[in-house]
């Protein structure tokens, strides 16, 4: 039996043998007499910072061993449960591949179903829209220096999909056993092993493209084959199952068809829903960056203990209701920078991004305001079309060379725009912002739900709405605004061998949840058809 003993409270200069003599001690409690030979290890570390003046780690251990079991009633009065592992193992499928599947996209969901496909001898082909990892960091490097847009090749497409240079965070809130999984995968790859057992697990995006690169080859080991810039056109079916994908490079084969493209692929979106695909209008979110300086969170949240080594730099998840919309902090990037996410031509979008050692001067986060369906008409092509009408009008804010539109926060609040870049400077393109009315380019609705979600979380951090806080935008890529309808098994409606899965998809928000779908995606597949 293993057990995990939940909410034991340590120093900030604890060491692991406290944490385990607590457990046994805990174990003991349970009427459960550890034997020698039980195996102790941290499950989970998270800061507990409910008071500024006595900061805490909260942690989990992990109690393996010949140990006996005991009811739910005495083991939930000792804060202890049950740690069952679920295998994610594919059932006898019943048919054969008539060819090797395609997987579309290559970030988080299509590598890590390539993963397991490749893993088990089904040999994929993934089709990339954009290129190579060394092609992105170069494309991304020239738009940097010289505001020349590839649209096929950017911070949104290509190898390792956005998730390449964003935070590299690995926090997900669902619950699910593929989670363990995939974590454990990027440690194999080169993560930091840390992430094994952090709260609020962080690679960076300067160590992700190695884990990427590592990743991407292995797989390549394992016969995965990489179709870098080779765009989806069209998907040829037979009317129950897809026989082929037509690409700007040729028809391509394909016995299962995984579709893990990333929020941004409204081109594809648009493609689908013409061809009569069941793609649906989804709720999802709208909102600016707003960056202040580190050390004030620090102090904000750790107070005294601002600066202890073991605690790192403090992060915050904020959340209000408004009259009738959720406005929320999303993505927050403590020591990180505000990057640009625009994937169109004439277009802005920020996103935010850190690196491994978090150093930089500023801490950013998304501050997002709730978008109903019927805030665009309840149509997939409305969604799409309201979130590029915004990237276009903030292009034009901006001054119509992917400089970004922002505000501080003072003037937000006031309803203006005339206080020129004070103490906190953007970190958008070294600072490359211009002063605007977050009116030129968001609905009335989300600019009101801004003002009073940062004037309400001014009451939980002192200082969110200080004066010289910068509000950079827009913010659109929070999720995908559509969602392909799949069923329980994951395919898609109407359809035998269609797979969609990840965030484009309208199924996941993040890296990890990502990954996750593309693991259970890649059984599922696995369950159906057996390799050729």
């Amino acid at each position: 039996m293993t057990y995990l003993v939940n909410d034991i409270v340590l120093p900030l200069d604890f060491v692991e043998g406290e944490a385990f003599s607590k457990a046994s001690a805990r174990l003991v409690s349970a009427g459960i007499v550890p034997p020698r030979d039980v195996r102790y290890s941290l499950f989970r570390r998270s800061v507990d910072a409910r008071r500024r003046d006595d900061v805490r780690f909260t942690v989990s251990v992990l109690c393996e061993g010949d140990l006996p079991v005991r009811p739910d009633d005495v083991l939930k009065r000792n804060r202890i449960s049950v740690k069952r592992e679920e295998v994610l193992s594919p059932s006898a499928p019943d048919r054969k591949l008539s060819e090797r599947p395609v997987v579309v996209g290559s970030g988080p969901a299509g590598l890590f179903a390539a993963l397991l496909l490749s893993e088990n001898g089904y040999r994929p082909i993934v089709l990339e829209k954009g290129g190579s990892l060394s092609e992105r960091i170069a494309a991304v490097e020239t738009f940097r220096k010289r505001r020349v847009l590839d649209p096929t090749t950017n911070i949104q497409f290509g190898a390792g999909g956005a998730g390449t240079f964003s935070d590299g965070k690995l926090v997900t809130r669902i619950n699910d056993p593929a989670v363990s999984l995939v974590m454990r995968r990027f440690v194999s790859f080169g993560a930091p092993p840390e992430i094994l057992t952090q709260a609020r697990p962080h690679v960076g995006t300067d160590l992700l493209r190695d884990v990427l690169s590592r990743m991407i080859s292995y797989l390549e080991e394992k016969g995965t084959e990489f179709l870098y810039h080779t765009e989806v056109k069209a998907v040829k079916t037979d009317g129950r199952s897809a026989v082929s994908v037509i690409t700007d490079a040729g028809e391509i084969p394909c016995g299962a068809l995984v579709i893990a493209v990333g929020n941004s692929a409204s081109e594809l979106f648009l493609r689908l829903l013409s061809d009569g695909f069941p793609v649906e209008p989804k709720p999802f979110s709208v909102g600016m960056r707003i960056e202040h300086p580190q050390e004030m969170i620090d102090r904000a949240l750790y107070g005294k203990f601002a600066g202890h080594p073991a605690l790192g730099h403090a992060e915050y998840n904020l959340s209000c209701d408004t009259d009738s919309r959720g406005v929320y902090t999303f993505c927050m990037c403590p020591g990180g920078e505000v990057v640009p996410g625009a994937s169109e031509e004439g277009t802005v979008v920020v996103n935010g991004m850190s690196y491994h050692a978090r150093s930089g001067r500023n801490a950013n986060s998304a501050v997002c305001v709730s978008v109903f369906t019927d805030d665009y008409g309840n149509t997939p092509r409305g969604a799409i079309e309201f979130r590029q009408k915004i990237e276009r009008a903030a292009f034009w804010a901006g001054g119509g060379r992917y400089a970004a539109p922002a505000v501080t926060a003072s003037d937000l609040l006031a309803g203006r725009a005339v206080r020129p870049v004070g103490s906190v400077l953007p970190t958008y393109l070294d600072g490359d912002v211009r002063i605007a009315d977050p009116a030129e380019y968001l609905p009335a609705f989300i600019t009101e739900g801004l003002r009073r979600g940062v004037f309400a979380f001014d009451r939980r951090i002192p200082g969110f709405a200080s004066g010289d806080a910068i509000l950079t935008g827009p913010e659109t890529r929070t999720s995908s605004p559509v969602r392909i309808r799949r069923d329980e098994n994951a395919v898609l409606l109407g359809f035998d061998n269609i797979y969609p899965c990840g965030e484009g998809a309208g199924y996941a928000g993040g890296i990890t949840s990502s990954a996750s779908d593309g693991c259970r995606v890649a059984v599922s597949l696995m369950s159906r058809y057996a390799a050729i």
